[in-house]
């Protein structure tokens, strides 16, 4: 008896412990429940320990945010914040602080003297309890768990999946990486169903012009404008229009068992990243996508000062993100905010004194590609390079001279300042003689053709100081030249070159061992075969390495040029070159390995891949040919576009390979006449004719390609018999001229499903294989027309005049 009556105790008890347990981690308070800022503050978690809501510490140790973050991300990564009564104010709060669950007004956070600063408030009902969500959503709700108050509709700089914005929704930027209050950016869901980014001005928060749009609003067609925005669970951001149809904003496929977030950065670039869930692999954020492209360039608002502070030159880094340069002749505003505003170092403009801007007291910083394109005041055209300098020089009002197509004459503030690779033209930036101290050297900008005087500098230091500490100096600058320059010896091999780049050099001897005598070949190509290989990187690192054959007979020069070029290309839908080998005979790139292997493999296996991966690896290798043709610093045509050179990252991005290997064009160059490249099935017609090559044959390829990605079969066909419409290219265009699009693309029902969709790339294809190259749009055009930004017109027959589908036979 007494063992049945302790059986019963111990599971009673048993029962109990869980019971406290689940009521401990289900992530509710009750009224009543506070929080006070201090170092030892608790949070509340979520059920699954996700995420926490609670004061986090700042940097100056006395002040704590209300915020929600990832608890279990070592960052703690913050994705919601109470902004105070007035948000232009900093949020954070002094230690002593208090939050507090309370009935009639929600979340109340009040100061050490009991002063409210922020309250939830704004809602009808009677606050029961407060949930932290595993979504990061924190709830109030009633007794019968009707929602009142959500963090999810009352974002601050950041959605998280699940998160739905209406019509009216805005996300503010912060005002700095550090600083929470409002920022001078936000994301704005309008009333006619644009999602639009825009600069704002304080302290009217009146909105600028857009420098990002969606596309999605519909003049003719009010069904078919956007009315929402939604991050899914998936990880997938899309606007949902109102006849049901789906725009995406992310691109490429989203990995899976990670967190997601989509911020508005401080610096208006809104980004959705991810971190994986699991301990190993690389444990940070990573950019799934971001928008706008360059925010440099696309910000063109009249008003405002731009990304930048005024005076400021805005230049865009490899990951998206611009970065702000004061030019020569300025220094910050405020020395603590490199985003700021820039003022000169020297007094310009027009003295009644009568000693304005001459020759003798003013000269010219030379930038290339650099503009403030809203400063203007006057332009002079026809223009000669050496007269726009003058008349800036002897202008007092004139602070720049742009000259590109004339000559552009600005004034102070300049604004909108950015690098502008797409500019083809010169900046002429004023500065008085001898106005930039010695000790101070302006930062290096893009394009800037003088450069600081090292000798003078050195010297200057040398010689205001002590006899001893001379000799010093003098001694460690011998020493220190001596080593560089043994080092340098060394890392250049026996018959290789010294080649200027930040790229690892590897040995023909370490590639041998790192492919195993080049024993596993992934594949062969027009310039060679590819290994697969594995080297020390930090960690142990699988690579690509190419053995160079074609381009040995060019020269050491030609390679070197080669090299330097495709080592300065970054795009995330490019194959990343990660070192080479230049050893006499021997030349060999290494390049990140892509584990999904190539789009021939992909797209012609026994599977059909999903019509979603399709696309947006078809808007992927648009995007990359888009870089390689207008972005990167020098142009380059590939002129070999085809699915074996388009490779497949971890997620499905599509990455193209093999470019810069071909043909290299200055960017005052247009075209070239060349031997005949590519492969068969993909050429465009000028190949044959001996005209010249342009950018264009690149966009035939990509066309021949978006055909393939929409049917799932290759360009040319033989084995099927010529009565099965061997060459797609024809086919595709009378299934398109016959309305006949489900014989195009089968059994593929989840196309048929998006047929806008497929009617759009389909004609975006027939226009990129035009027989005539001027019909054919640019990858530009191209991009805007797959993403639904531009309306793509009726394709006509692309070849009108001839046909020369026998060389296919």
């Amino acid at each position: 008896m007494a063992s049945a009556i302790f059986t019963l105790m111990f599971l009673a008890t048993m029962m109990l412990l869980q019971l406290m347990a689940v009521a401990q981690t289900d992530g509710s308070k009750p009224v009543g429940a506070s929080i006070t800022a201090n170092d030892d503050a608790p949070s509340w978690l979520s059920s699954s320990g996700e995420f926490a809501f609670g004061f986090r510490q700042m940097e100056n140790k006395d002040y704590y945010l209300l915020s929600i973050w990832y608890e279990k991300i070592p960052e703690k990564t913050v994705v919601w914040y109470a902004m105070g009564e007035d948000p232009t104010d900093d949020p954070a709060v002094s230690r002593g602080s208090k939050v507090e669950l309370t009935a009639d007004s929600g979340l109340v956070l009040t100061d050490p003297e009991g002063n409210r600063i922020w309250s939830s408030g704004g809602f009808l009902g009677t606050v029961s309890s407060g949930v932290m969500n595993d979504t990061g959503n924190f709830v109030l709700q009633d007794r019968n768990s009707d929602r009142l108050w959500e963090s999810f509709t009352h974002p601050t700089d950041t959605l998280l999946p699940t998160q739905i914005v209406e019509a009216a929704g805005i996300v503010s930027s912060r005002r700095t990486e550090t600083n929470f209050s409002l920022g001078r950016f936000q994301l704005r869901f309008l009333d006619d169903g644009n999602l639009v980014l825009n600069a704002m001005n304080f302290p009217t928060k009146f909105a600028y012009d857009e420098y990002y749009t969606s596309g999605t609003s519909d003049d003719s067609n009010s069904s078919n404008s956007g009315y929402r925005l939604i991050f899914n669970e998936s990880g997938y951001m899309y606007i949902l229009r109102r006849n049901g149809q789906r725009s995406y904003l992310t691109e490429g496929t989203v990995p899976t068992d990670f967190y997601h977030r989509a911020t508005l950065n401080f610096d208006g670039v809104f980004t959705q990243y991810f971190y994986p869930k699991a301990s190993s692999g690389n444990r940070s954020w990573s950019s799934v996508w971001s928008k706008p492209d360059n925010i440099c360039v696309d910000m063109r608002s009249g008003l405002g000062s731009g990304v930048c502070g005024y005076n400021s030159i805005c230049d865009l880094k490899a990951d998206k993100r611009p970065e702000c340069n004061c030019p020569k002749g300025f220094s910050l505003l405020d020395q603590n905010d490199k985003y700021g505003s820039c003022i000169p170092d020297f007094e310009l403009g027009c003295r009644s004194d009568g000693l304005n801007s001459t020759e003798d007291q003013y000269d010219f910083t030379e930038l290339t590609n650099v503009d403030w394109p809203t400063s203007d005041y006057e332009r002079y055209r026809p223009y000669e390079e050496d007269e726009c300098r003058k008349s800036c020089l002897n202008d007092c009002l004139c602070s720049v001279a742009i000259f590109r197509d004339g000559c552009w004459k600005k004034k102070l503030p300049l604004s909108n300042g950015r690098v502008d690779i797409g500019m083809n033209g010169k900046a002429f930036l004023k500065f008085r003689k001898g106005s930039v101290p010695l000790d101070r050297p302006p930062l290096p900008l893009p394009g800037d053709n003088k450069k600081p005087d090292t000798k003078l500098i050195t010297g200057s230091v040398v010689l205001g100081t002590s006899v001893f500490v001379n000799f010093v100096l003098v001694g460690a600058f011998c020493l220190t030249s001596s080593f560089i320059y043994r080092k340098k010896t060394e890392k250049t091999p026996e018959g290789g070159s010294c080649l200027e780049t930040n790229l690892r050099y590897f040995s023909y001897k370490e590639l041998a061992e790192a492919t195993n005598d080049f024993k596993d070949e992934l594949g062969r190509g027009g310039f060679g075969v590819v290994y697969k290989g594995t080297i020390q990187a930090g960690s142990t690192k699988v690579v690509a390495v190419k053995k160079l054959d074609r381009v040995v007979q060019d020269g050491e020069k030609a390679f070197k040029t080669e090299v330097q070029v495709i080592g300065q290309t970054h795009h995330k839908n490019l194959a990343r070159l990660l070192g080479f080998c230049d050893e006499g005979q021997n030349r060999l790139l290494v390049y990140e390995f892509l584990s999904n292997g190539t789009l021939a493999n992909f797209l012609f296996g026994s599977f059909r891949p999903s019509w979603k991966q399709r696309t947006q690896i078809a808007f992927g290798i648009a995007r990359g040919l888009l870089y390689l043709h207008e972005e990167c610093g020098t142009q380059i045509i590939h002129c070999d576009i085809k699915p074996q050179n388009i490779l497949l990252d971890d997620y499905y991005n599509a990455r193209i390979s093999d470019f810069g290997l071909a043909k290299l064009l200055a960017m005052d160059q247009s075209k070239t006449q060349t031997a005949m490249r590519g492969t068969k099935g993909y050429i465009s017609p000028e190949w044959f004719r001996n005209k010249p090559i342009t950018v264009k044959v690149d966009v035939y390829s990509f066309g021949v390609i978006l055909l393939e990605i929409i049917c799932c079969r290759k360009s040319v066909d033989l084995e099927i018999g010529e009565a099965e419409n061997p060459l797609l290219t024809d086919w595709a265009y009378d299934c398109y001229v016959n309305g006949t699009l489900d014989v195009l693309i089968g059994d593929d029902t989840e196309a048929m499903n998006d047929m806008s969709t497929l009617e759009r790339l389909l004609k975006v294809g027939i226009w990129c294989i035009q027989e005539e190259p001027s019909l054919r749009p640019t990858m530009r055009k191209v991009t805007q027309m797959l993403e639904g930004v531009i309306e793509v017109p009726a394709a006509p027959n692309p070849c009108p005049y001839s046909t020369f589908s026998n060389y296919y036979q």
